[in-house]
């Protein structure tokens, strides 16, 4: 009767294993919560074929909220399904930047390789070109400073802001290798990624790492092949650029003595032969990746000490956070001093861009507010050393006029460094100081939530 028994529980746990694993799949949150609160141990399901738990397919089918269901229930955030991937490398292979944002609050291993390629998640999303999910694997790594790629360019150990800054351990990190010696900007040069591209270079990729014969991978390029050898086969000329702009060799050959010009003829790339011919005349000057300087260092930790998901509390806060307007203020922006819940302030730091983004290359008028906005959109941009004057509000309720000489601080991808409400220095502007509108992009609750900040 016992081993009865024993089988009979065995199959009823199988079978509400895999009403989990339906419910992670499908994105049943209820579902998934009332199976977990039943039996908790389910977390630690996983199928038979492909070995994969429920914490795989949530994450695979960009699920955040069962993904953090998984996880507060106990289960294994580094688990393998049989290919050796985990639940981030998932993740980053299908985009779903908010199941990387939970991951990595939870503290999942980012150096991890799986078993077939030997790749980490950064191999992952630069192969599949989702350069927000590269730079959040990257969040404890990049310090919340506005002049970030300033300080990646002149390795400065002056500056206060990156005092704690590991630049080794980041170097490291961005030309970590897979199997064949490939890193993950060779992956991205060829697929063509432009965007992981331009961020992988900004973080320290190094342009001269070569691949290697090791008899487990098929190169079609050739072993010895450089990064521009393979953006040449791609066939991006972009990629190209940014690659030549950062120091890459146009006549560096391969083991197989092909220059990049000779591999984009092998492969009929005829719009790179040009870029490829001769050395450019003049330095090309690049601007930073819009991801750069995203303040996920400073938001991630206090995250993790204050916490993210909304507690029980009163229906009306005393401070309610200025976009949901629902949970209580923990998260401040220096500067503007915008309070918001530690869920928002995830949100904003993991969405935030500048009007650089679209454009990748310096010319002289690149300050100037980019004319081909839509009026319709929206989304404040604030950039250093943009007269106050000349700001730009895409939300067409938000046009007041600044007086010339009040100070602008970078606010979105460029300055947003945030701090806990009680570190936050206290405001003793004058009441009658003249104040400037902003609005914020991206909130499905309030798209056009106007938020009113003393200067």
């Amino acid at each position: 009767m016992g081993f009865l028994s024993l089988v009979g529980n065995s199959f009823g746990c199988s079978a509400s294993g895999e009403r989990l694993v339906s419910a992670a799949r499908d994105g049943d949150l209820q579902e998934a919560r009332a199976l977990l609160e039943y039996n908790p141990r389910l977390a630690r399901f996983s199928t038979f074929g492909g070995r994969n738990s429920p914490l795989h397919y949530a994450a695979a089918q960009g699920h955040h909220e069962i993904v953090s269901l998984l996880l507060e229930s106990g289960v294994e955030i580094n688990l393998r399904n049989y290919r050796g991937q985990t639940a981030l490398m998932q993740a980053c292979q299908y985009g779903h930047w908010e199941v990387v944002q939970t991951l990595i609050l939870f503290n999942a291993n980012v150096h991890r390789t799986d078993y077939l390629n030997g790749g980490t998640a950064i191999h992952f999303a630069a192969l599949h070109g989702h350069a927000r999910c590269l730079r959040l694997v990257l969040a404890d790594y990049v310090p919340s400073v506005p002049n970030f790629c300033t300080v990646m360019d002149h390795r400065s150990s002056e500056e206060d802001s990156a005092a704690d800054f590991d630049h080794d351990a980041l170097v490291k990190m961005v030309n970590q290798k897979a199997d064949g010696g490939l890193t993950p900007l060779h992956m991205a040069a060829l697929n063509e990624h432009v965007e992981c591209v331009q961020l992988l270079l900004d973080l320290g990729a190094s342009v001269s790492e070569v691949t290697i014969e090791d008899g487990t991978t098929i190169d079609l390029i050739g072993a010895g092949s450089t990064p521009l050898h393979y953006a040449a086969c791609g066939g991006n000329a972009v990629c190209c650029q940014l690659l030549i702009a950062r120091g890459a060799c146009i006549t560096v050959q391969n083991a197989s003595g092909w220059t990049p010009l000779m591999v984009a003829r092998s492969w009929q790339r005829n719009s790179v032969e040009e870029i490829l011919s001769k050395e450019p005349e003049e330095r090309i000057r690049t601007l930073p990746s819009p991801y750069l300087c995203l303040p996920l260092m400073s938001i991630m930790n206090i995250a993790r000490e204050c916490g993210w998901r909304y507690l029980n509390q009163s229906p009306v806060c005393i401070d309610p956070c200025a976009v949901c307007l629902e949970g209580s203020c923990s998260v401040a922006a220096e500067g503007c001093k915008h309070e918001f819940c530690t869920r928002c302030a995830l949100y904003l730091c993991s969405t935030s861009y500048t009007s650089a983004s679209n454009r990748l290359f310096h010319h002289s008028s690149w300050h100037e507010p980019d004319k081909r906005a839509t009026e319709k959109q929206p989304f404040t941009v604030i950039l250093h050393d943009v007269p106050s004057r000349e700001l730009r509000f895409f939300c067409p309720d938000c046009r007041p006029s600044v007086p010339d000489g009040i100070p602008v601080r970078a606010h979105a991808t460029d300055g947003l460094i945030l701090l806990p409400l009680a570190e936050l220095p206290e405001d003793t502007g004058d009441e009658t100081e003249p104040v400037v509108l902003y609005g914020f992009h991206g909130h499905e609750p309030l798209p056009h939530k106007v938020l009113k900040v003393r200067i």
